[in-house]
């Protein structure tokens, strides 16, 4: 099948997923997740990508990242692969290919869909089955976003700092919008466009990126995450 255009445009919040090649493993144990997270830093500064939230998992990944330039994301998840894959399968004596083929990534309506995609990464473990916080999940941003200890990797998009006007007050308000009863519903959505590598985001949104691009784009599936569940917080 032939592959599908990606839809590059700087300075817009991509939700960012890699699985591993046949939903293998991408970690066995805490020395790779660390390691994996090392290589991520380094490879996200040195090409200019603003990461804001992810969560490893088993068998994949899922990073809400900005990059600043048209090919930042892709040059940056290169060096990930590259530098990741590597060690790994020299540490573990195995060959070949570890990501089922190329990541898969989704711009994001910054204005209305972001916030909800920060708690879809961050809820991932809960919705596993793994733990019944977010909180209790070791390897996710969820801790840097709720202040309960600095994470170097995130730098923090205006929409989450816009919760509050002082960090306790955003932290806080975060903590009761990852609670919300509408996270459920907006993981479907989110997962679809995931899945079709579209744009999530409102008619003007979509407007905005065909006049950029100078292309149609793909429109949102039916089942649009609800506009209460994603500003229960009082986000401003």
């Amino acid at each position: 099948m032939p592959r599908h255009a990606r839809l590059l445009v700087p300075g817009l919040p991509f939700h960012v997923v890699q699985r591993g090649v046949n939903k293998g493993a991408i970690f066995f144990d805490d020395q790779d997740r660390e390691h994996f997270l090392r290589v991520l830093h380094k490879a996200f500064v040195k090409y200019g990508v603003a990461l804001h939230a992810y969560v490893l998992m088993g068998n994949h990944v899922h990073l809400l990242a900005t990059p600043r330039a048209e090919n930042s994301l892709a040059f940056a998840m290169r060096a990930l692969g590259n530098g990741y894959v590597q060690a790994f399968n020299q540490r573990h004596g195995r060959c070949g290919p570890l990501w089922q083929g190329r990541f898969h990534s989704s711009l994001i309506d910054h204005d209305r869909y972001l916030l909800a995609v920060y708690r879809y990464i961050e809820l991932n473990p809960v919705r596993a089955g793994l733990v019944d916080r977010a909180e209790q999940h070791r390897w996710s941003s969820v801790h840097g976003n709720l202040g309960l200890r600095r994470d170097p990797l995130l730098v923090a998009h205006p929409a989450y700092r816009a919760l509050g006007d002082t960090p306790t007050e955003i932290t806080s308000r975060y903590h009761t919008f990852l609670q919300d009863s509408h996270a459920q519903d907006d993981a479907a959505t989110i997962r679809q466009h995931e899945r079709r590598q579209s744009p999530l985001g409102d008619e003007r949104f979509l407007e905005m990126l065909r006049e950029t691009l100078g292309q149609s784009v793909a429109m949102r599936c039916p089942g649009r995450p609800r506009k209460e569940g994603l500003h229960g917080t009082g986000a401003r």
